[in-house]
């Protein structure tokens, strides 16, 4: 049985489909989202998926949903580029407010039933070469740990300021995204340090405006590393948006620039977002403004 503290629930089981895990499919063709039910082999027809199109699964990290901003600009972003399916993947039930501790524990069997669904896209046909796994704090470890139930490794993960609580000093090895879980995993650091990992964990790493607080983040530093860490995800939905605009350069492992500043850091420039290629290895920098404030909840 489930077990239910106030409102916390930790799963004890490890059966997939679970009733507190959804998955959703978005098109350009339709303005709402479909639920689909893995078990139909027909449910990614009749839902409109597009076989010759690249395919998103995002993941949203601990106190949110997929329905809610940043995780929403992440997927409208994909949207607007016409060239992917994007899934959403929302266990809302399985990590409310504050109910950390349960949620670490369910992000297992969320990962189990998460690989089901791209399990279910290699299996229409999708090539593992046109998958993302894109997910953000606790999501971006979920991501990780989908390898860990699927006969081959994913092709690529970007983990957005993947969560650090309790995770950087208990948590075990495959709770954890790591560069052995797809071929590719980049990842993009906000608030390394605090809220987010400060290992240098990917293939490539990006740290953005340092890495550890962002400059358009006010208040006390709780509210600052919040804010910090949710910004990840808005950087990367504008790297999406605006392909071929964003570059980083090689910097140190602690996110420092070589050169002193990033405007004088040498080294080749490096795409940052969906279009950097499979071959970046290191730790990039750059300087990253955002034309508008970016909303969370």
């Amino acid at each position: 049985m489930d077990l239910r503290y106030w409102r916390c629930i930790y799963k004890r089981t490890n059966t997939c489909p679970d009733p507190d895990i959804k998955f959703f499919m978005y098109t350009n063709h339709s303005p709402y989202r479909k639920r689909l039910d893995i078990r139909s082999p027909a449910a990614l027809r009749y839902s409109g998926w597009d076989p010759h199109k690249k395919n998103v699964i995002i993941v949203h990290g601990f106190n949110s949903t997929e329905r809610k901003a940043p995780m929403t600009i992440i997927r409208d972003a994909f949207l607007a580029r016409h060239e992917y399916n994007v899934f959403t993947v929302d266990w809302e039930p399985l990590t409310i407010f504050p109910c950390y501790l349960s949620a670490l524990s369910n992000t297992r069997l969320v990962a189990q039933c998460s690989a089901q669904l791209y399990s279910s896209l290699t299996a229409a046909g999708a090539r593992a070469e046109d998958t993302i796994c894109v997910g953000h704090s606790l999501g971006a470890h979920i991501c990780g740990m989908m390898s860990n139930h699927l006969d081959k490794k994913m092709h690529k993960i970007i983990g957005l300021d993947p969560a650090r609580p309790l995770l950087d000093k208990y948590g075990q090895r495959s709770l954890k995204l790591g560069r052995d879980d797809a071929h590719i995993v980049h990842v993009v650091h906000t608030n390394a340090g605090m809220l987010g990992e400060e290992a240098q964990i990917g293939h490539a790493d990006f740290c953005i405006n340092g890495g550890r607080v962002q400059p358009s983040c006010k208040g006390h530093r709780l509210r600052k590393s919040r804010c910090s860490h949710f910004l990840s995800a808005c950087y990367l939905a504008t790297a999406v948006a605006h392909p071929g605009r964003w570059f980083a350069t090689p910097c140190s492992t602690k996110c420092r620039p070589l050169g002193g500043s990033l405007i004088a850091n040498p080294g080749l420039k490096m795409p940052f977002g969906d279009q950097t290629p499979d071959s970046a290895r290191g730790t990039y920098c750059m300087a990253m403004r955002l034309h508008k404030d970016c909303p969370f909840d």
